[in-house]
């Protein structure tokens, strides 16, 4: 197995620190200034660590998360198309007429039936099923499994039981002997 070089270690000067610090500055990129200073961006995050300075990463938090939404809308697109095959393919089981085509002698025959060889059912049925359940499994990444509705609940548990609590203490505090 080859084993890949290494460039070789060039030591920063202090004149690329200054050229560092410049740069970031003028507001330029880790990946722009890695790419002007001729190093690596590893060389560049540890440099800027080194000398106490941080990159903006509001456009790369942007492009994470239009890739995320994109990624949403791409898997609803696809859950729409499965649950539209699979009905299609039920739709196909459930006609009141079949035309069927099979090879008998060598010879190609055609005929209506009312219902389908029951291979093609259990086919057609795979199929459907095959089609929903990876629907499901794309639904089931969006899905936070009612997490948020647990939330909501125990809010609502707990807000109840404050209000409880303190109708109590007051019907408590109130009945001593005051004048």
């Amino acid at each position: 197995m080859a084993t890949q070089k290494q460039a070789p270690h060039i030591p920063v000067t202090p004149d690329e620190h200054d050229e560092l610090r410049r740069l970031h500055a003028e507001g330029h990129s880790r990946n722009e200034i890695a790419r002007r200073m001729d190093r690596s961006g590893r060389t560049i995050s540890h440099l800027a660590v080194e000398l106490g300075l941080t990159f903006d990463r509001t456009k790369t938090a942007i492009a994470t998360q239009a890739r995320v939404i994109d990624g949403r809308t791409r898997r609803i697109a696809l859950t729409e198309r499965l649950y539209a095959q699979s009905e299609k393919i039920l739709a196909r089981l459930e006609r009141d007429e079949h035309h069927i085509v099979e090879v008998s002698i060598g010879k190609v025959v055609r005929y209506t039936a009312a219902d389908l060889p029951s291979a093609d059912v259990r086919n057609l049925l795979n199929a459907s099923a095959l089609a929903m359940n990876q629907a499901v499994k794309l639904e089931s990444i969006d899905s936070n499994g009612g997490i948020d509705d647990a939330k909501s609940m125990l809010g609502q548990l707990a807000a109840g039981l404050t209000a409880a609590y303190t109708a109590m203490n007051e019907v408590t505090e109130g009945d001593g002997d005051a004048p």
